[in-house]
């Protein structure tokens, strides 16, 4: 079992008394890189794709706050996009899997040594999103209005991560608040399903409809991008923010400044209370 250190933060307020518990040992699957060292991109990249091993393979603390990472779950996600020259679509996904991260390559971890944001490509040679869909709008002049499951395969899908950061401290150990994630999408191959699509009026036009969309991935692809970026941004946000809540910033970058020295007295007290 992991070495984790308990420490108790006393907090009062109306919320009572908050225990955080964060590793205060820095574990062996952890390799340490120095920002200011020539090398650092090279063993950043490594030490990420090793600890990224590690998480898939199990740590406790994150999978008992946020669930295995293949599947990777997303209860619910509202999305409404106007004025598109390919959809106009309203949707409403529940009880969504993402699988495929289990085969993650980090093909490159950049941090800025201006703010201490993350540049990270990954790679994943399959993702697939399953969930219930709830739709009403058009795509690619296709009216739709259907409820029912929806399946996306991506192959060969590459992702460049933009994740911006925010120094604190707690207990003594400087940690990132992670403030957002963005991603850019770039992919190879989509396999796209929507049962129901006519809320179950004509299977026939249901399965040429299917066809369609398939023959025509990349178009479909476009008009369903902002719902799938959105989808993979939520969920790799909610990993990281509980992930990098428990791990000190500085167990992956030895010579990371802490908020006083980066920031100012200012800012550092108005950090505080961020995370």
């Amino acid at each position: 079992m992991h070495i984790i250190g308990l420490l108790i933060l006393l907090q009062a307020g109306l919320q009572g008394i908050e225990c955080v518990a964060f590793y205060t040992e820095k574990p062996s699957y952890i390799e340490s890189c120095r920002i200011y060292e020539p090398e650092f991109t090279k063993c950043s990249t490594r030490s990420i794709q090793a600890f990224m091993n590690q998480l898939i393979k199990g740590i406790p603390e994150i999978q008992e706050s946020f669930g295995p990472i293949d599947p990777m779950r997303q209860d619910q996600l509202v999305f409404q996009q106007d004025n598109s020259d390919v959809a106009t679509l309203a949707a409403n996904l529940t009880e969504m899997k993402i699988r495929g991260f289990g085969q993650m390559v980090i093909k490159e971890s950049k941090v800025s040594k201006k703010d201490f944001s993350w540049l990270t490509k990954i790679y994943l040679p399959t993702m697939s999103m399953d969930g219930m869909y709830k739709m009403v709008g058009r795509i690619l002049l296709v009216p739709l209005h259907g409820a029912g499951k929806i399946s996306m395969k991506i192959d060969d899908l590459n992702i460049l991560m933009s994740t911006k950061t925010h120094l604190y401290e707690k207990g003594g150990y400087t940690f990132y608040n992670i403030t957002s994630v963005k991603v850019k999408l770039e992919v190879g191959k989509v396999y796209t399903n929507m049962e129901n699509l006519f809320n179950g009026h004509s299977k026939e036009v249901e399965k040429s409809t299917n066809l369609f969309f398939n023959e025509n991935w990349r178009d479909l692809f476009e008009a369903l991008r902002p719902l799938v970026d959105e989808t993979v941004q939520r969920t790799l946000h909610d990993l990281l923010h509980k992930t990098f809540s428990i791990f000190p910033a500085s167990f992956f970058v030895e010579d990371i400044p802490n908020s006083l020295t980066l920031y100012g007295r200012k800012s550092q007290m108005i950090s505080r209370s961020s995370p």
